[in-house]
């Protein structure tokens, strides 16, 4: 039987150990007590996007001034992200998305490379969560993300990576 985090992607040529990456980094984020884990899967300086929370590098050292949006910046491939509140650091998000929730478990279905050789991807895929608080049950959403890797040393890691999910409901 396959694995549930293997994805589909389009026939362009990519390295083989994104797909593993990929693999790996969803089966660690379903993983409860793998925290360290999972900001291992990140370089020093990323960005992380997840809904309406940001956070900035593995120790939370960059601290930027809100600011609005601007075009120039979005055509220069920075994340449309720098009007959202930066959370001190990746691993304190991975503890907050852990605080209300006893289990997930993740299917990426499709990843989409940029192009031949890139390292930037879209991703589509679902997710389910079991509620610590057993009246809320549980519930399936779908998500979009892009990602940015960076290979440090011979290792693909995510430079930047943006959630796009319903946290509303």
């Amino acid at each position: 039987m396959a694995s549930q985090y293997v994805s589909d992607y389009p026939s362009l040529p990519i390295d083989p150990a994104i797909p593993d990456f990929f693999e790996t980094f969803y089966h660690i984020s379903d993983t409860p007590d793998a925290h360290e884990q999972y900001v291992d899967a990140f370089t020093d300086d990323a960005v992380m996007v997840l809904a309406s929370k940001k956070a900035e590098g593995k120790e939370g050292l960059r601290h930027f001034p809100e600011s609005r949006l601007s075009i120039s910046s979005a055509r220069a491939g920075s994340f449309p992200s720098d009007a959202l509140p930066i959370t001190p650091e990746i691993l304190s998000l991975r503890h907050s998305m852990w605080a209300a929730v006893k289990a997930r478990s993740h299917n990426p279905i499709k990843v989409f490379p940029f192009g031949a050789h890139s390292e930037q991807v879209m991703l589509y895929g679902t997710v389910e969560y079991v509620f610590k608080d057993e009246g809320k049950g549980k519930a399936r959403k779908d998500w979009a993300a892009r990602a940015r890797l960076r290979k440090v040393g011979e290792t693909w890691k995510l430079a930047e990576y943006q959630v796009y999910v319903d946290t509303a409901s």
